[in-house]
């Protein structure tokens, strides 16, 4: 197994692996969304987890609200995958969070956070209450609860609050999307990212490490591991469809990166 951490109570290695390719959420153009949708069925998902299980990778983060995807998860969980899934919880599918909630911890998660474009709107409008009982109500159903967020001072916010158990925090401050101004990476954003990271003492999840594939991995992983907390991990999507192997090849990059 890869190098790991306790994160939240749970042994989780130092790289997880995404599913935004999973789902067709290149961070790119429309034309690799509709690739990376048609490479990733049910059944190469699957595959997939297989080979992050095999290269050393213990844990898995996807969304709620893919239905292919979500049907993926389902059956990896029942045939016994070994992969610990953590869900990234949204509401565009469901009524209520209660009911996201209920739906992932049934499924099997371990652990959940929700979705950075609700936090960030809930830092903007000043909104502790409901983030508060949205993480109280995922801890009485028995698992730790997050908040993810592309604007750092939406972090920074939760954490004065102390309501969060983990802090999923985006590598670039790119919520712009979710508010209809596009796609926007700027290389300023990530030393504000980790500065946040380090600032906030309970375990962080670093996600968009590589700008969505903008950046070299090999630089990603040793920028990442050099600025996070020692007790943080990162989250990176992989698209086998640019490389077979890519699972194996970031693997091997953080165990050479970790051994330095």
């Amino acid at each position: 197994m890869l190098p790991s951490v306790d994160f939240c109570g749970l042994t989780v290695t130092r790289l997880i692996i995404g599913a935004n390719p999973f789902g067709g959420y290149s961070h790119q153009n429309a034309d690799r969304d509709r690739d990376m949708r048609a490479y990733y069925t049910v059944a190469r998902i699957k595959e997939t987890w297989a080979r992050a299980e095999a290269a050393g990778i213990n844990t898995m983060v996807s969304n709620n609200e893919t239905p292919h995807v979500l049907q993926a998860v389902r059956e990896y969980l029942t045939d016994g995958g070994k992969l610990q899934w953590i869900a990234q919880v949204n509401l565009r599918e469901k009524k209520d969070m209660a009911q996201a909630i209920d739906e992932a911890v049934e499924i099997g998660c371990k652990a959940l956070y929700f979705h950075g474009a609700l936090v960030d709107d809930a830092y903007r409008r000043k909104d502790a209450k409901t983030v508060q009982a949205w993480c109280d109500y995922a801890r009485s159903r028995g698992v730790p609860a997050g908040v993810a967020g592309h604007a750092p001072e939406a972090h920074l916010w939760v954490n004065t609050l102390g309501i969060a158990d983990f802090h999923a925090v985006c590598f670039f401050n790119c919520g712009s999307l979710h508010d209809g101004a596009g796609e926007k990476f700027h290389l300023s954003d990530m030393a504000r990212a980790v500065d946040v990271v380090r600032r906030i003492p309970r375990p962080c999840i670093g996600y968009k490490i590589m700008g969505a594939g903008r950046i070299d991995a090999r630089m990603a992983f040793e920028y990442a591991f050099g600025s996070i907390k020692p007790t943080d991990v990162v989250n990176v999507g992989m698209h086998r469809g640019d490389r077979d192997d890519m699972v194996e090849a970031n693997a091997a990059i953080v165990r050479a990166v970790l051994d330095l």
